[in-house]
């Protein structure tokens, strides 16, 4: 078993309805959830928006490579009504956002999967919910070169 660890975000219709959908989505297809951050009400992060986002972090255990991990996410997004993923930094309004924050202490760097997620340290949205659920997060963090 591996744990992986979410940030999952939400600005569009009902949105903690959107933010526990997506959990129990991922203690569905993903594995069971072993720890869920409280909510975090933030404005929207590299682009405008009048609409508010939901902020949350998840720790769950998979079976799943992070491959499959990756894929099974994207397809909860796609059931939940997102259509389009952000492409080069173009962010947008999403009914859910889930990205994989960590996936055990991996380090992968292919075209479509970047574990750990290379913004993490950058989004506040992101480091409050974490810092609630990972215990070690201080020790993950990169060396400064």
């Amino acid at each position: 078993m591996s744990d992986v660890y979410f940030g999952l975000g939400t600005n569009l219709g009902n949105k903690r309805e959107n933010i526990q959908l997506a959990v129990n989505l991922l203690a569905d297809k993903v594995g069971r959830v072993l720890r869920q951050s409280s909510l975090y009400v933030t404005d929207a992060w590299g682009f405008e928006s009048e609409n508010q986002f939901i902020n949350a972090c998840v720790e769950c255990e998979t079976e799943l490579s992070p491959n499959e991990v990756l894929a099974t996410t994207q397809n909860i997004e796609r059931q939940m009504g997102r259509k389009h993923k952000s492409v080069n930094r173009q962010y947008h309004d999403r009914i859910i956002d889930i990205d994989i924050l960590f996936y055990d202490h991996l380090q992968i760097n292919e075209p479509d999967l970047i574990i750990p997620h290379p913004l993490i340290w950058q989004r506040d949205f992101v480091l409050e919910p974490l810092s609630e659920i990972c215990l070690d997060l201080e020790e993950r963090k990169p060396i400064a070169k």
